[in-house]
């Protein structure tokens, strides 16, 4: 089966999916053994859909900072079936030197992913792991390929795959060719999420372990900022929200990687601030006949206050508007309109209604998301973001960073994973590790 015809019944029995029982009718019901490794806002969102849709007894938790470690084995023992309370570490290595789990799920902030996942993979557990799957490219060739050679499934949250509504887009707008020829097609986010803040240095409270926190990292003063505030941690607006979105285009189209990569931007309007992010930024993601154009601004109005983030597909015979909200679909000439919202399921899910912080439009796609996993697992697959799809959607937004920091558009050459005639680049490939800590390499699971 080629690329595209994959993808086209991967689309297709997920959107079937969208009528799915409360769990599915799993082959094993053994509850697998769960443990997560990040127990912020995301993490508990990411669990909690787990345990609604799969037989699962969560285990372990982790996390650096002890509140929210306490807070997250309260809500999960009031929220798994059995009631058991997980047990609890401060250090990762310790949760994994038990060598019990099944799945591990992992959402710390990025400078943690890679380490985290290959140890977990040499533990014996498949993944869920949270986008984007590293801060420098020569990790995500890492974990991709201790996945392969471990024989480990890793499903990448990047749940735009998972989404019943855009599920339905592609269906009905992109595949069905609605749109004509695709020539461009513009990824976007406006929030203002970039943290404009400029307090003082300081000592990190007692209950977060901040030089564990910090790891391979550099060691940068303790401010109270949040993590994504710093491309020490991160690779900023790109890394977090354009990789959603050249995800969903890559997915929707079946591209594989951009051949040329270019980025213009910086710290442009808020020169105040401690972040080391970008406040605006644009990337040209190059695949030959189409043009992927990022562009953030974290100031300023959105030209369509109904698509504040999301993705814009113009074709010669449309243009498709998509987010995690709805799409739209306007036909150039006669045709039909097309509009969907994003599917919610209180009728199956009531507790997604009182939950705290919970982002409802996405909880549908979460739990397809893994669903889906599950079914990798039990089929010995791969699932709808492989980790190969997630290491292609990071890479190219991190060379889109490199692009930025070098002022040139960067040849891409995915045979050999370097950059073409520019050593420089390839040096930004791997950053360096702080300490005691050691970069994995692809090398090592060849």
């Amino acid at each position: 089966m080629d690329r595209r015809k994959f993808l086209s019944a991967t689309a297709a029995g997920l959107a079937f999916s969208t009528t799915a029982p409360r769990a599915l009718a799993f082959a094993d019901p053994t509850p697998k053994r769960v443990g997560l490794i990040g127990t912020g806002w995301y993490g508990k969102i990411d669990l909690i859909r787990l345990i609604q849709v799969a037989p699962v007894e969560v285990v372990s938790l982790c996390d650096v900072d002890k509140r929210n470690l306490a807070e997250a084995a309260d809500i999960i023992t009031a929220r798994q079936p059995s009631h058991n309370r997980p047990r609890t570490y401060e250090d990762y290595r310790e949760m994994l030197a038990e060598k019990d789990l099944d799945i591990v799920l992992i959402a710390t902030p990025d400078h943690w992913h890679a380490l985290m996942a290959i140890a977990a993979m040499e533990a014996g557990a498949d993944l869920y792991l949270q986008k984007p799957i590293s801060v420098d490219v020569v990790e995500g060739q890492a974990i991709l390929a201790a996945a392969r050679k471990l024989g480990r499934v890793v499903q990448v949250g990047l749940q735009r795959r998972s989404t019943p509504h855009l599920i339905d887009a592609m269906n009905k707008v992109v595949r069905t060719g609605k749109l004509g020829k695709i020539g461009l097609v513009e990824v976007y986010s406006y929030y203002h999420m970039r943290d404009r803040r400029n307090p003082p240095d300081g000592r990190a409270p007692d209950h977060l372990n901040y030089e564990l926190w910090t790891g391979p990292a550099p060691m940068r003063p303790y401010c109270g900022m949040p993590w994504r505030a710093f491309m020490e941690y991160s690779n900023g607006i790109v890394g977090d929200m354009c990789v959603h979105m050249l995800d969903m285009v890559r997915w929707m189209l079946g591209l594989g990687w951009p051949t040329r990569v270019s980025s213009a931007g910086g710290i442009l309007v808020d020169k105040q601030s401690k972040a080391t992010t970008s406040d605006t930024q644009q990337v040209t993601f190059d695949f030959g006949d189409l043009q992927v154009v990022w562009q953030h601004r974290s100031w300023g109005a959105p030209p369509d206050e109904k698509y504040p983030w999301g993705a814009t597909f113009h074709g010669d015979k449309g243009t498709l508007k998509a987010s995690t909200q709805s799409y739209d679909f306007t036909p150039l000439g006669p045709g039909d309109a097309l509009r969907q919202e994003a599917l919610f399921e209180y009728d199956k899910f009531p507790e997604d209604e009182t939950e705290p912080r919970l982002e409802r439009h996405v909880a549908s796609a979460i739990r397809r998301h893994m669903l889906d996993l599950q079914a990798a697992i039990e089929n010995q697959g791969k699932p709808v973001c492989d980790i190969e799809e997630g290491h292609i959607s990071t890479a190219s937004c991190i060379l889109g960073n490199i692009a930025l920091q070098l002022g040139r558009t960067l040849a891409w050459d995915p045979a050999t994973a370097q950059v073409v005639g520019d050593e420089e680049a390839n040096r930004l490939l791997r950053r360096p590790y702080r300490g005691e800590w050691v970069h994995p390499e692809p090398a090592d699971y060849a």
